[in-house]
């Protein structure tokens, strides 16, 4: 008896390795896999802007870092005695002009070096509403569209779906001005099958099928895009509320973990997959709490690990162990 449906995922043609460089960037979702490829130790830059959702938010973002552009006290505002940007996550603001402006330059400066030497850039989106500066809004130009809207006043905001055409020529522009940055910059796609309910079920369907269809009429027209399916493997393979959280918004650890298996079937080789073994039988001695730490079975077993590591280190010595091998060598 078959429980959820199956389907067959298109391999990346440019599969990832580790040494390579990966930026990741979009909704919270992305956050998920970006902690997965770090803790198996993959070279991650993630959401230098903090989580972004809708297509303009992220083209506006990666413009940002290409342009190497900075900004100044006249580029954000202050609401609950605190400073933000309209661009920005909340974790740039600051309690000072000063700081939060610190927080965003240097974020986009590491981005800009990151992104110009890039491997392959991981774009999720997660909705096609926007909402866009209203007169009211503090420090805003009106028209413009709020990454974030800091808890701010409701009359703010101007809330509206964009549409196909829009969306497509909003990503088709920040996909030609990247990749004249960076040439050898791989892109994937994905849509997050985060559900915005707030927006209200059908209108969450509407904002997904702009998303969709924008998306895909970029990688046909482009053999250098790929589009990974986490979305389908949530809403279509899975597709039951048990693989999402309480708030049945967002896929819970077994569809997340579902996805990332999918992943790493579709992207990645062969090899890197055995490596990740290792390096995840690592992660677990590393972690390890013994009840005991000073018997000789445990003393050897961090002797071993420490070796393990070691061998491992200096096999690909683009990998960082050093917390491991520390860990390691001071316990014993």
């Amino acid at each position: 008896m078959k429980f959820h449906f199956e389907f067959d995922i298109k391999k990346l043609p440019q599969p990832i390795r580790h040494g390579q460089q990966l930026l990741l960037m979009g909704s919270c979702f992305t956050e998920n896999i970006g902690e997965k490829l770090r803790r198996h130790k993959f070279s991650v830059m993630e959401n230098p802007n903090g989580i972004l959702f809708n297509p303009v938010s992220v083209a506006e973002a990666i413009a940002m870092y290409v342009d190497n552009e900075k900004v100044t006290a006249s580029d954000i505002f202050q609401h609950n005695e605190t400073w933000h940007s309209w661009k920005h996550h909340s974790r740039f603001s600051g309690i000072t002009a000063e700081e939060c402006v610190q927080k965003i330059n240097a974020s986009a400066t590491n981005a800009h070096g990151y992104l110009k030497t890039a491997d392959h850039l991981l774009i999720t989106l997660g909705s096609a509403w926007i909402y866009t500066l209203t007169e009211e809004a503090a420090n805003g130009n009106r028209g413009s569209v709020a990454a974030n809207n800091h808890k701010a006043p409701a009359n703010w905001f101007a809330k509206r779906l964009m549409g196909v055409t829009e969306t497509l020529d909003i990503l088709s522009t920040m996909l030609q001005k990247v990749r004249l940055f960076n040439p050898n910059l791989h892109i994937i796609f994905t849509i997050s099958p985060v559900r915005h309910l707030r927006e209200g079920v059908i209108e969450n369907n509407r904002s997904k099928a702009v998303l969709i269809q924008a998306v895909h009429q970029l990688v046909e027209q482009n053999d250098a895009l790929y589009y990974f399916p986490a979305y389908e493997l949530v809403i279509d393979d899975l597709r039951d509320y048990r693989f999402y959280a309480e708030d049945l918004v967002h896929p819970n650890y077994q569809a997340t973990q579902y996805v990332w298996e999918k992943f790493i079937l579709a992207c990645m080789t062969a090899e890197t997959n055995l490596l990740m073994k290792e390096i995840a039988e690592i992660n677990l001695a590393f972690q390890h709490k013994p009840f005991n730490p000073l018997t000789r079975q445990h003393q050897q077993f961090l002797k071993n690990y420490y070796h393990k590591t070691f061998s491992l280190k200096e096999k690909y010595p683009y990998l960082d162990f050093e917390k491991e091998l520390v860990y390691f060598a001071n316990n014993q």
